[in-house]
């Protein structure tokens, strides 16, 4: 693996595991004030939502460079070696251009939400910051995609040889 792909994934890895330790003692936090203290913190719902949306959304390219989708291959046992290589391209092309356009259309939803100043019921968090996260992610992902068309990931490149 390149030194960049690494730190990629050590980046966004990291990010996504420090989301996931946040919104657990958020959580725990949250469940201990409300069943002891009868006091539930605050909008704790709310940025427990946002976090678990940085961290879908933080994975996505993460599952996308690792070649971790969930994928059938069946058609795989009908084709040549070839032919599979030729249709991994493909179907990675095809992703490519599927991420692109959801990048550009969230992003133009993003704007709209940003004209709107929409913000959460309780914590008046900016939603439209999240949304150009998602839009950015998302097109990271098309990214991912567009560079495995050239090249494929080790795991995909040992099942065509043999």
């Amino acid at each position: 693996m390149k030194r960049w792909e690494e730190i990629a994934d050590a980046t966004l890895g990291f990010a996504a595991s420090a989301i996931l330790f946040v919104m657990m003692a958020l959580t725990f936090a949250d469940v201990v004030s409300r069943y002891v203290f009868n006091a539930p913190l605050r909008g704790a719902f709310e940025v427990t939502e946002l976090m678990l949306l940085v961290l879908i959304f933080a994975g996505l390219p993460l599952v996308s460079h690792a070649d971790e989708h969930v994928t059938m291959d069946f058609i795989d046992k009908l084709l040549w070696p070839g032919a599979i290589a030729v249709l991994e391209r493909v179907v990675q092309a095809v992703c490519a251009g599927i991420m692109f356009l959801l990048t550009w259309q969230v992003w133009l939803k993003a704007g709209k939400i940003a004209s709107y100043a929409d913000t959460t019921d309780v914590m008046r968090i900016p939603v439209a910051p999240f949304v150009y996260f998602m839009a950015a992610m998302i097109g990271l992902t098309g990214l991912v995609h567009f560079y495995r068309v050239f090249v494929p990931s080790r795991r995909r490149a040992a099942q065509a040889s043999t």
